[in-house]
């Protein structure tokens, strides 16, 4: 399962450039683990979170290293399956071949994660999850990156309620992801004097995801919100293409946060609302926060995403813990972080006693002409928020 083709020649890319530098050459690397989805439902965000991970690797190692020695990632791929995730991180551990493990991208994998790094007392940093039930588990060594799924969409129904709209329906992919973000939905609607119109739910795979989308025309809300992955979620957009009339006013879940959604999408993505953790864009105004993306730029060709940006920060929250306490100990890194209160690529960084993350908010953003601008919070806003409705599709 170890790092293969298509994504070798650009690690091979990323230790060319980092090796001849590394402080401690020759000494004994510490060791992150970790799974990456090199295909499968979680590709697409998961490529991302890999990137930011080894864009640190390499520039702690341009720095000097961690603890007088040389820093390694070593990336299995768990193929988007819980399965594999389970396998790889046993293994890691039964074997002794990592320091440290960094996360898997979603929830679900992060919860498979999780359990096995909850029997090897090992901290884990969740940089690509933000389902509650993780930190319902009663682990005293997780600790999350992200604000939780259940808050994602609270900027947007903000906006909805001041423009006016009165109801708004909900698909969303039934896993544990998708399921928190629906019920955060169904939970603050009401407290912006919103109605819930509808909340259906699909299984991928199954032929739901069109009946849903049948049921969200016939109870013509407002405003439609999808939480789901990637894939279900450019197949509805399909459906949208396709269908004689849709919601105006449209926001989802992690598709339109991909720099290449437009690309991908085409004429459809525009006006699309998406909530999201963090974004490339000079408003941001955290330290360290403009090099990050023009480092990233320059070395993959592309803009991060929040995903990418999430995993930076999770290995700066490392990086901060265990040069602090100078051990690799997993007891005193799990202490030092859980009263952690720092500042890092994407924002804020405080957890609460649970772990979970209570000191960053999510950002909303639309596609507008082909590009993606921050519409909330205003003060972060690099355009205004456009309600006129999906353009009209080319024949």
């Amino acid at each position: 399962m170890k790092l293969t083709v298509p994504l070798f020649s650009l690690f091979t890319a990323i230790c060319l450039l980092a090796g001849p530098q590394l402080a401690g050459a020759g000494k004994k690397p510490i060791r992150f683990g970790a799974t990456s989805s090199f295909d499968g439902k979680y590709a697409e965000p998961s490529a991302m979170l890999l990137k930011g991970y080894k864009l640190w690797e390499q520039e702690v190692n341009q720095r000097g290293g961690l603890l007088g020695r040389p820093v390694e990632i070593v990336v299995h791929n768990d193929h988007s399956r819980k399965s594999r995730v389970r396998e790889a991180y046993s293994a890691m551990f039964r074997q002794g071949d990592v320091d440290l493990v960094l996360a898997p991208y979603s929830t679900s994998l992060t919860m498979a994660a999780l359990k096995v790094c909850r029997d090897n007392n090992a901290v884990l940093v969740a940089s690509g999850a933000s389902g509650a039930e993780i930190w319902n588990q009663g682990a005293e060594s997780v600790f999350g990156v992200y604000a939780l799924a259940e808050r994602y969409f609270i900027g947007f129904l903000d906006l909805i309620a001041r423009q006016g709209l009165s109801n708004v329906a909900v698909i969303f992919e039934d896993n544990l992801f998708n399921r928190d973000a629906a019920r955060g939905v169904q939970h603050w609607a009401p407290q912006f004097g919103l109605e819930i119109k509808g909340m259906l739910g699909f299984v991928p795979g199954t032929g739901q995801l069109h009946q849903a989308w049948q049921a969200a025309c016939e109870l013509k809300p407002q405003a439609l919100i999808v939480c789901s992955y990637p894939p279900a979620g450019h197949r509805l957009l399909k459906l949208m293409e396709q269908a004689a009339s849709r919601p105006d006013t449209v926001a989802m879940a992690i598709t339109p946060v991909h720099p290449d959604f437009a690309g991908q999408a085409g004429p459809i993505a525009e006006n699309i609302f998406a909530p999201s953790q963090w974004e490339p864009n000079k408003r941001i105004p955290f330290p360290g926060t403009q090099r990050f993306i023009q480092t990233f730029q320059d070395l993959y060709d592309q803009p991060p995403s929040y995903h990418a940006a999430s995993a930076y920060a999770a290995c700066q929250v490392l990086e901060k813990a265990i040069v602090s306490t100078q051990s690799l100990n997993q007891t005193r890194i799990r202490d030092f972080i859980r009263s952690l209160d720092t500042v890092t690529a994407i924002g804020r960084f405080k957890v609460d006693h649970t772990g979970k993350q209570v000191g960053h908010n999510p950002l909303i953003v639309q596609w507008q002409g082909g590009k993606k601008q921050i519409v909330y919070p205003p003060r972060l806003r690099t355009a205004v928020p456009r309600f006129e409705g999906l353009p009209e599709q080319t024949q």
